[in-house]
């Protein structure tokens, strides 16, 4: 955080514009071998998920047969043999190196890194048995600039591929953007879908015209719910749905705090509403907290509308 007045903030983003564009020309990586020579093993797993069926990537005979010394590897993979791995330090801890570039990005915010397009130039194919080396040179760093991403900096480096003869094999200018992450709050989570059916889909769609509705059979003329395909009193198959009046008693609740979902906020209030029609169904309590609630606590419908294609029942305390 920059501190003292206007003037000194100004001064100190001088100096760190300044120590940001003296990295333009330095050498951030010498020639630097990678961890293993062009060998069969890695051209073969990179062209089978690549799809590259040339035999010259893998046939020593396909290979010679074209005037080639002996099998090459695909030219798309000429970086991947300096990649020295996840743990090893790039550029080294002195501050001169690509290291001591990125801790100065970090400095200003630009933590995050997306890498925006790479140009190669071939000089000559890579064979088995060659040893890659890669030296690394800072063309620039861009003044700050306002993307989609965030603020951040374009870093174009200029990269040399050299055997281990020292004879350049490729070149690659790279360019990265680093930016600060926009502090954006993500959208709400979507709530969890309920698991509808052919038994139940009748009462979702009652439910998005804000109908509480009960399965009544009308064989017998009982009311059910969970609704299901047969009367669990007469074994009818037919039924019919009537309409609930919304209003009930907390027959039993249960305060969960666990497992947590971005759509809810815990502790989560369930109550098991026994309807003044004689059904109970699974909801929400609202407008309450949990040391208000009271078994036989008087409640009333309500409607919640988490979405435009879900619409569920939600009970809330019938105030005196």
């Amino acid at each position: 955080m920059l501190r003292g007045g206007p003037a000194l903030a100004q001064t100190e983003q001088d100096g760190y514009e300044k120590r940001l564009m003296e990295f333009a020309g330095r050498e951030v990586l010498p020639p630097t071998p990678g961890p293993d020579p062009v060998n069969v093993p890695m051209i073969r797993h990179w062209v089978e998920a690549m799809g590259d069926r040339n035999p010259v990537h893998l046939d020593e005979e396909a290979a010679r047969a074209t005037g080639r010394p002996g099998i090459v590897a695909p030219a798309s993979m000429t970086q991947a043999w300096t990649m020295r791995g996840y743990a090893a330090a790039a550029g080294g801890g002195d501050g001169e190196g690509l290291g001591g570039l990125i801790a100065l990005l970090a400095e200003g915010g630009y933590t995050s890194v997306v890498a925006t397009d790479s140009e190669f130039a071939f000089h000559r194919e890579l064979t088995v048995g060659d040893h890659v080396a890669v030296r690394e040179v800072v063309e620039s760093v861009s003044p700050e600039k306002r993307t989609a991403l965030g603020a951040g900096r374009f870093v174009t480096t200029g990269r040399t591929y050299l055997d281990q003869h020292g004879e350049t094999v490729a070149t690659q200018r790279w360019r990265m953007l680093w930016f600060r992450p926009k502090q954006e709050k993500p959208p709400p989570a979507p709530r969890p879908r309920p698991a509808v059916n052919r038994d139940n889909a009748f009462w979702f769609e009652a439910a998005k015209e804000h109908r509480l509705v009960i399965q009544r059979c009308t064989g017998c003329g009982g009311l059910r719910h969970p609704p299901g395909p047969c009367c669990p009193r007469c074994g009818s198959y037919e039924w019919d749905a009537a309409e609930a009046s919304g209003r009930g008693r907390v027959y039993s609740y249960v305060v969960s705090h666990h497992p947590r979902h971005p759509a809810f906020d815990p502790p989560y209030l369930v109550a098991l509403v026994e309807l003044e029609e004689g059904t109970r169904l699974v909801a929400n309590l609202v407008g309450v907290t949990p040391e208000e609630v009271r078994i036989d606590m008087p409640v009333t419908l309500e409607w919640l509308d988490p979405d435009p294609d879900l619409s569920l029942p939600v009970f809330r305390p019938v105030t005196a």
